[in-house]
């Protein structure tokens, strides 16, 4: 039973047993009363306990109940209570009809037993009508109540739907997004990719067929036009299909870090790679943000750190993976670079798979790239 059940059922609980106490009251200073009287009252009250979840059980039994105390020893309006309470509730819950017969039964018993022997018609008459003016009220209110309880559902119905509709739009609209992102990518990136590839094998052809050595740097440019060539299509499949993320995750991952940093050589880089800790499967997002990670820090030794040596360590620890790249460049603590896009993207990374980052030159020069990512379950 959740809180709410039980709140509910202690405010009904407390309703019944005032009715039961003040009714108990009302009878026993009647001296015609007697025991069946007695049940009759605390059986017409304690039932109020289901007035709200059972309206129609609570509206028969407390009826029937009252309507025997009222036709024996005339308690006067305060008998018509439990059936009030009886009354709105069916009455809130849609069972109009049944609530009306039940007032009218009740009213046409209270009057025909206080006539006969009633001291004055006119006071039964003031009774009888002061108790249809209060089921009338209580009809009233309960169909008041029922009327306000559907305008909020509606209302709640209508937030509802404006708010998927809402997100049904946004969705749409980043779909729309996506899909034009993708083609620009793929009409203004995809055909100078494959130009570079092209020319670059080209050249290595014309260097073999003539017998000379391939320069390394033209190798290279050669497999780096490949891989991009790979990782853009991965990426176009990804904005086409963003609940598709398999392609990133084949395009990198440090199972290609031998591949990345073989690269980083071949266009004159010295670099290194140590790996400690029991290697073990990564989650998706942190394999591709370590490797992405590394790929953008050597990039930037090679554009900015010239004749610098980088050392790249990858740290298996327990609970998270640290990725370090350090260079040994001129980089100065006393004037650190504005970050570009490469370390904002890096941060950007990080932080969302909620982990730590460190960027900046080092007390005794170079450059260091600290990664913390935490890691969850393996994928």
């Amino acid at each position: 039973m959740s809180s709410m059940d039980r709140r509910l059922l202690a405010r009904d609980g407390l309703l019944a047993a005032v009715m039961a106490v003040l009714l108990s009251a009302i009878v026993f200073g009647t001296p015609r009363a007697g025991a069946v009287d007695v049940a009759a009252v605390l059986a017409g009250s304690l039932v109020l306990v289901a007035w709200w979840r059972a309206p129609l059980v609570s509206l028969l039994v407390s009826t029937a109940c009252m309507l025997v105390v009222t036709a024996h020893i005339q308690p006067g309006p305060p008998a018509a209570f439990p059936v009030l309470v009886s009354v709105f509730a069916a009455v809130r819950a849609g069972h109009r009809l049944a609530a009306a017969l039940a007032g009218v039964v009740f009213l046409g018993t209270d009057l025909a037993a206080g006539l006969p022997g009633a001291g004055g018609a006119v006071q039964v008459l003031q009774n009888t009508s002061l108790l249809v003016g209060w089921f009338v009220a209580a009809g009233v209110a309960a169909t008041v109540t029922r009327h306000r309880q559907a305008y909020l559902e509606e209302a709640e119905q209508r937030a509802a739907e404006a708010e998927r509709t809402r997100e049904e739009t946004a969705r749409r609209r980043a779909g729309e997004e996506r899909l034009r992102i993708a083609r620009e990518l793929h009409d203004s990136l995809t055909h100078s990719i494959s130009i570079i590839k092209v020319q670059a094998g080209v050249a290595v052809h014309l260097a073999r067929k003539r017998g000379e050595d391939v320069p390394s740097a033209l190798l290279a440019i050669q497999e780096a036009s490949g891989d991009a060539m790979r990782e853009l299509r991965a990426t176009l499949e990804v904005l086409r299909e963003p609940g598709h993320s398999d392609g990133e995750a084949a395009a990198s991952g440090l199972d290609r870090l031998g591949d990345l940093v073989e690269r980083a050589r071949s266009t004159g880089l010295p670099a290194t790679v140590t790996i400690s800790g029991a290697r073990r499967g990564l989650p998706a997002e942190v394999d591709r943000a370590a490797y992405r990670i590394v790929q953008e820090a050597l990039t930037n030794v090679s554009r900015h750190a010239g004749g610098a040596a980088a050392a790249v360590r990858i740290d298996y620890a327990d609970g998270e993976l640290v990725v370090q790249v350090d260079d040994d460049g001129r980089a100065d603590p006393d004037a650190p670079p504005v970050p570009g896009t490469g370390l904002l993207g890096m941060r950007e990374r990080v932080t969302a798979l909620g982990g730590r980052l460190r960027a900046g030159p080092r007390p005794g020069g170079g450059f260091t790239v600290r990664a913390e990512l935490p890691l969850g379950e393996p994928s």
